[in-house]
């Protein structure tokens, strides 16, 4: 070969070998910024173009699908949209996607590497993709009854359920809500409905979901972890015994004295009184008197300061450290920087119902391929012991003792051994603002099992302000629920 021909030839080579670099750099280092890039309709196109997989509640789809007219083939559509909006999230072709429709992306459109091996299968006998499903912990019924109650209350709120043995979520209601459905499509046809749920056109913020990202002052429900600390760090021993607690009392380096709710006998009370009453100055004190450091440890037991996993998250609750004694009984009492989430006050009542270990929370049982195969289940996991049994047998006492003859008398269920604690929590600068009304309940049935445990919270800004209370509000709420789990398994 003579050197022009040559000088071509090794030219042309490196043609070929840089056309070669550049399409394995594309194919494979670049992959993942392209398919994810927003101008790649491709990546969009083949995430409709097959039906959707279903969210399961109780062996029954709550989600669907429909053909639309387009490039996008098919969409989403919700059974009961609005009382499922809080578990299922939305997906939209124009809007994308949040919450379980997000987080199990993968498996609901049939993508997930888990499902290689059956849509494998699949091509090779001829039959179309499809995505597989998300079986949820949820209990239809528990579900139905905590978002009608609230709804028929009016106002804002939230319900949150648990399975105190295994930690399984079994309602998760927020109000006001939102219908999926209408979000659904492309950006032409639900545009307005998407302008209409957003927070700066809707002060009702309707696709805030209050049982996982709200977290609000928990008032006097908690004084149930009050309690749990006094009892484990030895301040107590047991229910009956007087707690030499002052009555008025003077917080600590102040000359403030903390309040009580009206005449209440709250003077060397003991602490199943003060819980039955709801003393402030009792578990102030008792507050004061552990310190914040020994305090704060206890709220984490329970799950504070910590985001949780459900796995759509849940926003962290909050006890503060590095506070003075009259904070820390501020604080112990629900009050101050305190502020808690739905589900970490239904996972209080959880750990207390039993008897003292805390399951962590989850709403997904299991995943599916589309005929039903089982991909992936979750198997229930310990996440704390805050309390010892002696000392959660204690408590359920005191909690039992409340609903029997104390403020949460509205959540009583014949047949039933019922515990809980009400919350009237301020609100606003000053307390100008209507106050939140909690409760937070367990049911015991006769073999001993606590099938569920429910925390309530209601923000009512149009409501009397003398007419709110936990147990006026929010315990018929948590009787509903709980009324319907048990009666779920008759």
């Amino acid at each position: 070969m003579n050197k022009p021909l040559r000088r071509i030839a090794i030219f042309c080579g490196l043609l070929v070998l840089t056309l070669l670099i550049r399409d394995n750099w594309l194919q494979y280092a670049q992959a993942d910024s392209l398919k994810e890039d927003p101008k790649n309709r491709r990546v969009a196109i083949a995430r409709y173009a097959t039906p959707r997989g279903d969210i399961i509640v109780d062996g029954n789809p709550i989600t669907g699908y429909k053909e639309t007219s387009g490039d996008f083939k098919y969409k989403r559509t919700y059974k009961n949209g609005a009382m499922w909006a809080p578990v299922t999230g939305f997906v939209s072709q124009a809007y994308g996607a949040n919450q379980l429709e997000s987080i199990e992306d993968g498996i609901l459109t049939g993508n997930d590497d888990r499902l290689f091996f059956r849509n494998t299968l699949d091509m090779i006998t001829g039959k179309a993709k499809e995505g597989g499903n998300v079986v949820t912990t949820l209990n239809a019924a528990a579900q139905k009854a905590a978002y009608d109650g609230l709804k028929a209350q009016g106002g804002k709120g939230a319900v949150a359920a648990i399975e105190p043995s295994t930690g399984k979520i079994l309602a998760l209601a927020s109000f006001p809500s939102y219908d999926p459905s209408t979000i659904a499509g492309g950006s032409t046809s639900d545009e307005d409905a998407w302008k209409k749920l957003q927070k700066k056109d809707n002060d009702d913020d309707p696709m805030l979901n209050r049982a996982l990202r709200e977290v609000y002052p928990p008032g006097s429900t908690f004084k149930v972890v009050t309690a749990a600390a006094a009892l484990e760090n030895g301040l107590y021993t047991d229910a009956d015994s007087p707690t030499k607690s002052p009555l008025p009392w003077t917080m600590p380096e102040t000359t403030t004295e903390l309040k009580n709710e009206g005449n209440i006998p709250c003077k060397n009370a003991t602490l199943r009184e003060a819980l039955r009453v709801s003393c402030n100055t009792v578990f102030g004190k008792v507050g004061s008197d552990l310190g914040n450091e020994k305090m704060l440890e206890e709220a984490k037991k329970f799950g504070f300061t910590e985001e949780q996993f459900t796995p759509t998250r849940s926003s962290a609750s909050v006890f503060s450290g590095d506070m003075n004694p009259s904070q820390t009984a501020l604080s112990s009492i629900g009050q101050f920087n305190t502020a808690a989430s739905p589900l970490q006050m239904a996972m209080v009542a959880s750990a207390v119902a039993n008897n003292g270990t805390l399951m962590k929370p989850y709403m997904v049982d299991e995943l599916q391929t589309h005929n039903l195969d089982a991909i992936e289940k979750t198997t229930p996991e310990e996440m704390s012991k805050p309390l010892s049994a002696k000392n959660a047998q204690i408590l359920q006492s005191m909690m039992e003792t409340v609903v029997a003859d104390g403020t949460g008398q509205n959540a009583k269920i014949d047949g039933v051994t019922v515990g809980g604690k009400t919350g009237t929590a301020q609100h606003g600068v000053d307390n100008s603002e209507n106050p939140y009304a909690w409760f937070l309940s367990y049911a015991k049935t006769d073999d001993g099992s606590a099938p569920v445990a429910v925390a309530v919270v209601i923000e009512d800004e149009n409501a009397v302000r003398d007419d709110i209370s936990g147990g006026g509000l929010a315990a018929p709420i948590a009787k509903s629920v709980m009324e319907a789990v048990i009666n779920s398994k008759k």
